[in-house]
């Protein structure tokens, strides 16, 4: 590895790729927006990941699955192998957890992570990971995009990009998380059908979870965050803070800084 390979991060600070290499991520799904993330840690240079997806890459996952191949879909290379591959491609000395599962299966691996990115579907699969986090106050990066149609006008594209810090305001504080969005998301379970999914976007919110993630990590930016609110709009190519960070709760009153740990159970 030559020794200047990291000269244009400098700007991040003395000791910044220390800080990096040091550090272990987790990224929950591997599909269009977590393939970005494996890849753009690998470049940066990021030694230790923890990864979870178990899904088969399909012909239409080509569309926006990075460094997938036509022969993946044909050889059905789990989608966790074809992340792998890639960060193995740029740090062939990486440590590299896989669990080709859900993470609710096997979250142990989760808990030795310093930052965790989830590239989920579903409120629910949401919700579940930032209990985890919180639990084990670990910094949560959330990231997704969707499509609305709103006929007769162009359909729109958004998305968001959370971090959600233990101590300051959850996803149920910014509104994010509801029991509505919840409920209703429980009555079309098995009839969602599939989001829409695009490269461009989900590589706009990945890169932008991506560069808070190496903020806090380094701090090279001087700013200090308890929470981070982004929303993105598709059709404009624009990123700007949630208009819900100007009235967002604190202190946040769904995860009390006493419920850490494991969940212990009790005799009644």
């Amino acid at each position: 590895m030559c020794d200047d390979r990291y000269d244009r991060q400098s700007f991040l600070g003395d000791g910044a790729q220390a800080k990096i290499e040091a550090c272990t991520a987790g990224i929950i799904g591997l599909g269009g927006g977590g393939s970005h993330i494996a890849q753009q840690l690998a470049h940066i240079g990021f030694q230790n990941y923890v990864l979870y997806d178990p899904d088969i890459p399909e012909d239409s996952n080509l569309n926006r699955l990075i460094s997938a191949k036509v022969r993946d879909v044909k050889n059905r290379t789990p989608k966790i192998q074809i992340a792998r591959r890639a960060i193995r491609g740029l740090q062939p000395n990486a440590k590299i957890q896989m669990i080709k599962g859900r993470w609710q299966e096997n979250p142990i691996p989760l808990g030795s992570c310093d930052i965790i990115f989830g590239c989920v579907d579903g409120y629910k699969g949401r919700q579940e990971l930032e209990v985890f986090s919180r639990r084990h106050l670990i910094p949560y990066i959330d990231i997704g995009i969707d499509v609305a149609k709103v006929d007769p006008q162009p359909p729109v594209l958004s998305g968001q990009v959370i971090a959600s810090i233990p101590g300051g305001p959850c996803m149920w504080c910014l509104g994010f998380l509801t029991e509505k969005k919840l409920a209703v998301e429980a009555n079309k379970y098995g009839d969602a059908g599939h989001n829409p999914q695009v490269v461009w976007a989900n590589g706009v919110v990945a890169s932008t979870a991506v560069g808070i993630a190496v903020d806090l990590i380094t701090g090279w930016t001087g700013a200090v965050h308890d929470v981070i609110y982004l929303s993105y709009e598709g059709n404009s190519g624009l990123v700007f803070p949630h208009k819900r960070l100007t009235a967002v709760q604190r202190p946040c009153p769904h995860y009390p800084v006493d419920q850490v740990g494991d969940p212990m159970f009790i005799n009644l």
